[in-house]
């Protein structure tokens, strides 16, 4: 009992891990085979899965689109009769054979479309065909280039692969400054999100001792990124064009790149890092063992506090304040008690000097002051009369 066609598409779904773009029949015969054999093949993200038919669940072949280097139709296009195409892989080639002119090409624009990451220039599909090979193409851009997904730098010139072994061409050969050891969909990646830093980069192939060019360059429907290889030989580097071009070194290759874009695409170069900190250097130490003070002259405390109680004869009371070490002392009570009572003193002295002054009083004074002087204490009856 067959399996239902909806299980048959989420376990191929499941085993993939893949998104499907299309599908369909076709045959398939590699350069060894005689005939043609048939298959059920679909289209998940950039590889082909062949099916022995619809009901299968596990593929049996898997064919890797992103090495494919070309796909070229075997015979011309006629209504009734099956298309022919040949692709060419890196170690071998294959042929696909569809049942009608309008179903080859459809299958070419999706296979190219997939290898390549854009969609072909001539291409005669319907508008309805084309709008879904563009949506095909947008998810398959996000899915291998997620926004998700941060910028990868440069990789730095001591990090970078010596393993690849050079070839008599390029032993005499420098590589040119905008050679990185990345891998495809770095590259593509580095020059999608690094617009300004360039759009060349020159890689390493997946083929030994070959080299590959990323170029990404601006069009009329937007930027459109394209891989060429480069082959080493004992004569130079092969440029695998339509018509292939043979030049000697490395920056010869790169060079007819510039040319052939009039110069509207450079080489990729990565901004130079700015640096965001300041040291601080350390404070030199001092020539001199010991830093010399300045010398001030004493200030005389009497000839200030002289000039203070000038100053604050000026002013009226409580607004001059004195300072701490000018102000003066605070008087001492036992001896203001003493000052007063000696003043009373002297004042009583007065008064009884002034009474003794007075006319009644002249000759009893003079009396006292005779016998006083002639050494007597006592008084006689007439003083005291």
């Amino acid at each position: 009992m067959s399996l239902n066609a909806r299980v048959v598409h989420k376990r191929r779904e499941t085993i993939t891990a893949l998104p499907l773009y299309f599908s369909g029949h076709l045959q398939k015969k590699r350069s060894k085979d005689k005939e043609f054999k048939a298959y059920y093949v679909e289209l998940r993200g950039n590889s082909l899965f062949l099916y022995e038919d619809e009901t299968q669940e596990t593929y049996l072949e898997k064919l890797e689109l992103s090495q494919l280097k070309s796909m070229q139709l075997e015979s011309s296009y006629k209504k009734k009769e099956a298309a022919v195409f040949r692709l060419s892989l890196p170690k071998e080639e294959l042929h696909l054979k569809m049942k009608d002119a309008d179903t080859g090409e459809e299958w070419r624009g999706y296979i190219l479309t997939m290898a390549n990451k854009e969609i072909p220039n001539k291409l005669d599909l319907l508008p309805g065909q084309k709008v879904k090979l563009e949506d095909a193409l947008k998810q398959e851009t996000k899915r291998v280039f997620p926004l998700s997904r941060p910028v990868l730098p440069p990789r730095p010139a001591f990090m970078q692969s010596e393993s690849l072994t050079d070839s008599p061409a390029s032993s005499t050969s420098t590589k040119p400054p905008c050679f990185y050891d990345v891998t495809r969909k770095e590259a593509e990646q580095m020059l999608e999100e690094n617009p300004e830093n360039g759009g060349i980069i020159l890689r390493p192939s997946t083929v030994p001792n070959n080299y590959a060019l990323t170029l990404r360059q601006p069009t009329k429907s937007g930027h459109v990124t394209k891989n060429y290889r480069v082959t080493s030989t004992q004569s130079g580097f092969v440029i695998e064009l339509d018509t292939a071009v043979t030049v000697s070194s490395l920056d010869e290759v790169i060079q007819y790149f510039l040319e052939k874009t009039d110069y509207r695409v450079h080489p990729y170069t990565p901004s130079q890092a700015y640096d965001t900190r300041i040291e601080a250097l350390p404070t030199p130490p001092h020539t001199s063992k010991a830093i010399p003070r300045a010398q001030v002259a004493p200030m005389l405390h009497s000839q200030s506090r002289d000039k203070l109680d000038i100053l604050a004869d000026k002013f009226p009371s409580g607004e001059y304040i004195y300072p701490d070490d000018h102000r003066p002392p605070k008087p001492n009570l036992k001896l203001v008690q003493q000052d007063s009572e000696f003043k009373e003193k002297i004042r009583k002295r007065r008064e009884n000097l002034y009474q003794t002054c007075e006319p009644g009083n002249i000759e009893i004074t003079s009396q006292r002051a005779e016998r006083r002087l002639s050494g007597t204490g006592e008084w006689t009856s007439t003083s005291s009369a």
